[in-house]
């Protein structure tokens, strides 16, 4: 039997299983509090153990109930665990094309469009002057009327329709719409 030094063979198996642990947890690409992945394995535990008393996967309430915590502690545990997914992944395909989670999970209010419009709208802005901008901002932001706006700015409501039209018409020219 080979010389293992001062150390014996089963007291190295403990530790050389907690370095690997202890590597694992160090290098996910997720880091999870040590008490929600205990959690999250009593959790698992009372899942198997209620799968086989029951004959059927229990739903989170009774999970909850058996561990007599909330049942927003039990997702958020076992959210807790699960593995990232990349947004590239795919998840259906059907020979063809395959759908990817990024696909699925699309935001049609903050497009590429959507964006380039924001800025050239904000850049068409910057170009009018601080009375054109306080009207603007009064009418459109504040929900203001015009005499309103003519009262605060000192001005005439006929005044305010002539800047307001003016600034918008500029506004359009900036962004290419007139």
């Amino acid at each position: 039997m080979p010389d293992t030094g001062s150390f014996q063979l089963p007291t190295l198996i403990p530790m050389i299983a907690g370095e690997i642990r202890r590597y694992l947890r160090d290098n996910s690409s997720v880091r999870v509090s040590r008490s929600m992945r205990d959690t999250a394995y009593r959790v698992l535990q009372t899942k198997e153990k209620l799968t086989a008393e029951k004959q059927r996967e229990p739903d989170i309430s009774e999970i909850a109930a058996a561990l007599g915590i909330p049942r927003q502690e039990v997702f958020f545990a076992m959210d807790a665990i699960s593995e990232p997914v990349s947004i590239y992944e795919p998840v259906f395909s059907d020979g063809g094309e395959s759908i990817c989670v990024m696909d699925q999970i699309g935001d049609s209010k903050n497009t590429d469009d959507t964006w380039i419009e924001r800025i050239a709208l904000s850049e068409a802005i910057k170009s009018l002057d601080g009375r054109e901008k306080r009207i603007l901002a009064l009418r459109f932001y504040d929900g203001k009327t015009q005499m309103e706006v003519a009262e605060e700015v000192g001005i005439s409501q006929a005044q305010v329709s002539r800047l307001e039209k003016s600034a918008i018409g500029q506004i359009k020219k900036c962004i290419g719409l007139e």
